[in-house]
């Protein structure tokens, strides 16, 4: 493995120093939840160690979610980094290749960088709405591809698959012989339609989750990945006991809490992260320099700067933060144009938001 940081982290905001940030756009979560705001307390529990596919009741907890998944489908994992983390590992050497739509979460490309193996990039375009192009994505696999890699809702552009797309990427992942990764981490905040968990959809077909992003509670690194296939279940079970034996069973109940108050947290959370969306919308409609796809799914949008090929990008974020004291992330934080840059808008308080959206638009002008 060839570790290096992903630029992602090195230009977190908690590197960067959250004392210097006063609109901090930067965030793919909604708010940091404390134990209190979602109705929990620490139970008296045991330290021992805990199962190692995770808590039994979490897992049934997680699968009974989509129809089709038991729970010993589900692995629970240190948060979805770690799920991806075991997949790659598991999954990729050195001699095998991998298909990743791109903009993606990071880790699903510096991974399989450590790792060596070889990586074709299908682009998402603005253009056309950031659409997956499966004819696109078909002729990129070669014979020894074994993972084809995707983000829905997409991180960071909030955009969707349809129904239609997700059938095809796994029928193609089935005709092909290797794994589609399905990156669902958003899929609880979808807006109006929601997609079948891509696990419950075929052997071949990896979902991957967590409570960092939708629940607020990164914290307890708690994520899980499903898959429907035991054989390939028991490899990722052995690199997870390699790695760190289970998890912890403070967070794994933390977890469980979580869950069983699920409808109700989402049912409270979805219209008000819906109504932040369309914040970002009308600053969007009065501001002529900004554009974006709407998202359909998550807390995060990636909008494209409509500048002059002159214009200083570099310049314009030093710009943001130093003077108006706002972190949004840029472009380059996904292998794109600094032209674009995601910004969250699940993570600040309203007033923050609307001035951290206001702030961009004085220093386009500046």
């Amino acid at each position: 493995m060839n570790y290096t940081r992903m630029v992602i982290e090195r230009e977190a905001p908690e590197e960067y120093g959250y004392d210097r940030i006063r609109y901090n756009l930067s965030e793919s979560s909604i708010a940091d939840q404390k134990l209190s705001d979602i109705g929990l307390s620490l139970p008296d529990l045991t330290l021992f160690y805990g199962e190692h596919r995770g808590d039994k009741e979490l897992r049934a907890l997680i699968a009974a979610q989509d129809a089709g998944i038991a729970p010993d489908d589900v692995l629970v994992t240190a948060g979805a980094a770690g799920a991806l983390f075991i997949i790659s590992t598991s999954l990729l050497s050195a001699s095998d290749h991998l298909v990743v739509i791109r903009p993606n979460y990071a880790t699903n490309i510096e991974t399989p960088r450590a790792i060596g193996c070889a990586i074709s990039f299908v682009d998402l375009a603005f253009d056309e709405g950031f659409a997956i192009d499966v004819e696109r994505v078909r002729a990129a696999m070669r014979p020894n591809t074994k993972l084809i890699s995707v983000t829905c809702p997409h991180n960071p552009t909030g955009t969707m698959m349809s129904r239609a797309e997700l059938d095809a990427l796994v029928a193609l992942a089935e005709t092909s012989g290797c794994y589609l990764l399905v990156d669902e981490t958003y899929r609880d905040l979808s807006y109006g339609r929601r997609l079948p968990l891509a696990a419950s959809l075929s052997k071949k077909a990896i979902s991957v989750s967590s409570l960092s992003k939708a629940f607020g509670i990164p914290g307890i690194r708690i994520g899980w990945l499903i898959t429907r296939d035991a054989a390939l279940q028991e490899t990722f079970l052995a690199a997870k006991e390699q790695i760190g034996i289970c998890g912890s069973v403070i967070d794994e109940g933390i977890a469980r809490g979580m869950l069983e108050g699920r409808d109700a947290f989402l049912a409270k959370l979805q219209p008000e992260m819906a109504r932040r969306r369309d914040i970002v919308q009308a600053w969007i409609d009065r501001e002529p320099l900004v554009d974006w796809v709407r998202p359909e799914g998550g807390v995060v949008g990636f909008p494209r700067l409509d500048v002059e090929p002159g214009f200083d990008l570099d310049r314009f974020y030093v710009r943001l933060l130093e003077d108006h004291g706002t972190y949004v992330g840029p472009g380059h934080w996904f292998e794109m144009e600094k032209r674009f840059f995601r910004v969250g808008f699940g993570w600040p308080r309203e007033a923050e938001l609307k001035g951290g959206l206001d702030a961009i638009s004085a220093a386009l002008r500046q």
